[in-house]
């Protein structure tokens, strides 16, 4: 599936993972909940790169990452939140946003989370699970819904 087909069905309601609809894009569940969690920010509409976006489109699109990261932060309670714009497999403007635990064993617990083993991160036990992680999906939203309300 393209970005442009992948944007449009999250535009249309039509995946599973969408948490939100944001100012700057669409808010999803990550395909992986290893670190439960993680999540994504896709831009829309559709650019390249952060620096696509001009000004205020691309402070927006800052805030709204952050506000992603603050809601994980306070669904969670993870210890800390780690982002990331990478664009280096899928050529289009998304945010990684990764709850960090203080469970994670050494020595990935202070390494990036694309260190641990690919076989780790996509074991299917881990898989992002619509009914699986529904309660954790909607306090994501609620939490964005009212971090968006305060922050207007």
């Amino acid at each position: 599936m393209t970005p442009s087909e992948r944007l449009e069905r999250l535009d249309r309601g039509e995946n599973p993972a969408l948490i939100l609809r944001m100012p700057s894009g669409f808010a999803l569940m990550g395909d992986t909940q290893m670190l439960p969690g993680y999540c994504m920010l896709f831009a829309f509409p559709e650019v390249d790169h952060l620096t696509d976006l001009e000004g205020l489109a691309r402070a927006r699109y800052l805030l709204d990452m952050s506000l992603l990261g603050q809601a994980v932060l306070n669904v969670t309670g993870c210890r800390r939140v780690n982002y990331g714009i990478l664009g280096n497999l899928d050529p289009f403007l998304h945010a990684h946003v990764w709850a960090r635990y203080e469970w994670e064993q050494d020595p990935y617990r202070t390494a990036p989370f694309t260190d641990y083993p690919a076989e780790v991160r996509g074991a299917p036990d881990h898989r992002y699970d619509p009914e699986k992680h529904a309660e954790l999906q909607d306090r994501l939203r609620a939490e964005l819904e009212r971090l968006l309300a305060a922050s207007s």
